[in-house]
Formats: C-alpha cells, structure tokens, sequence
C-alpha cells in the first residue's frame, strides 16, 4: 500500500517532463555546423503556412465596387474593428504598423490555443517556448525603435538615451513581454497536463475539457491581447515627437 502512491509520483513527474520537453524533429548540416529544427520550429510553420492558406482564401475575389459577398463584408468588419481598437490606442500617426499588430495576434492567439485545436496530432503551443517568446519580443521592440527614431528624429531620439531610464527601457521591455507571455503560457500548459494526467489516472476524461475554456481558450487569447496591447502602447509613446512630450511636462508644471 505504501508503493502506490510512490509509484504514481514517479509516473506523474516523468509524463510532465515529456510534455514540457521539446523535441527536436530533424537536423541538417551547413559546412561544419549543424542546424537542428525542433517541434517549436515546425509547429511556428505550420500555423504561418496554414494561416497564409486562409488569408489567400479569404482574401481572393475581393471587390472595390458594387455588391460584395458576406465573407468580404465580413472581413471588412473585422478590420474596421481592429483599427478602430488600435487607431484607440496609438492615433493614426501609427497607423501603418496596425496590420503588424493584427498578424501578431492572430499568431500567437492560434500559437497559444492550438494544442486544443490539434490535439489529436499532439501538437504543442510554440508560445511555451522562451526562444519563440524572445523572438517575438525582440521583433516587436527593433519595430518600436523604428518608430522612435521616425517620430522623433535620430536626433531627438539619441538625446533621449542621456537618461538612464531611457537605456534600460530598450532592454527591460522586450525581457518583460517574453517573460510575461512566456511565464503565462508555460504555466497553463503545465497545469493542464497536469489535469489531464490526474484525470485520465481516475477515468475521469470530462474535467479537462472544462479547465480547457479557461486555460486553453481564455488564458490563451488574453495572452495574446495583452501583447499585443502593451506593443501597441509602447508605439505609441515611442512616435510621439519630443516637442509634445515637453509641452506636457509644462503644464503638469503651471
């Protein structure tokens, strides 16, 4: 009796251990270096090939006159919506990075879900990796720099590096996006395989899909919002020119 539960420990602590690995899938040789491509890679592939496919879908036909399908009303609601959400958020100076921020949802709110939409094929959310995380963090911040450097100038910009705050700032916000989306996904994805053990243990599969609408679906999106949010908002600050930032600071002062 005393073995039981020992044993069920070990079984426990080595599934979750084969479900937070992350394997690699093929490797190929460049000279003497070898370039191994592991499940994030690949499954990063699968959601851009498989999106693309869509967009093409969706996308073909369209008209500029006369009646247009549901699916291009549809579509032209959707994006209404999204720049009315960002335009929100960042004013039109910004306006051109909105079908950037758009994308990036999209990927990681299918990144983040698609181990419930492909399950069966145990496919693993790509997000709970820290290597797909920092990617998109680092991609995100060298486009608010760009805006930076556009809104106020290369001048305007360097000036600003005399404050420390301003240098830390271009390495502590790409650390706090990765680590945010990164802490959040890997902590979802460890619980639910943890139900999923426990429940699939007592013969019990029901209870998993119910912690799925939250982990799976809700968690997931959200932290995709949440990225995409806080991007959105250090472009903002990032395109706005020097000047306005000064009148400000003069009034707080009057």
């Amino acid at each position: 009796m005393m073995l039981t539960p020992v044993t069920m420990k070990l079984d426990l602590q080595k599934e979750l251990t084969e479900a937070l690995n992350i394997e690699e899938v093929f490797s190929f040789k460049i000279g003497n270096f070898t370039v191994n491509i592991d499940e994030t890679t690949v499954v990063s592939w699968i959601i851009i090939v498989a999106t693309t496919l869509v967009a093409l879908f969706l996308t073909r036909n369209l008209k500029v006159e006369g009646e247009i399908s549901r699916r291009q009303a549809f579509l032209e609601l959707c994006y209404e919506k999204s720049v009315g959400f960002f335009e929100g958020l960042m004013g039109e100076k910004v306006r051109n990075f909105i079908p950037w921020l758009m994308s990036v949802a999209l990927f990681i709110g299918i990144s983040n879900t698609i181990g419930l939409i492909a399950e069966p094929f145990n496919l693993k959310p790509p997000t709970k990796s820290m290597q797909m995380t920092a990617a998109l963090a680092i991609t995100s911040i060298v486009i608010v720099e760009y805006a930076a450097y556009k809104g106020k100038g290369i001048g305007g910009r360097l000036k600003q590096f005399a404050n420390p705050i301003n240098v830390m700032e271009v390495f502590t916000k790409p650390l706090s996006l990765c680590m945010r989306l990164f802490g959040n996904v890997l902590a979802a994805f460890t619980i639910m395989e943890l139900i999923k053990i426990v429940t699939r243990a007592i013969f019990v599969p029901v209870i998993p899909v119910a912690f799925s609408l939250y982990f799976d679906i809700f968690d997931g999106l959200l932290q995709a919002y949440i990225f995409v949010f806080l991007t959105a908002l250090y472009l903002e600050e990032a395109s706005e020119p020097v000047k306005k930032k000064e009148k400000k600071k003069k009034k707080k002062q009057a």
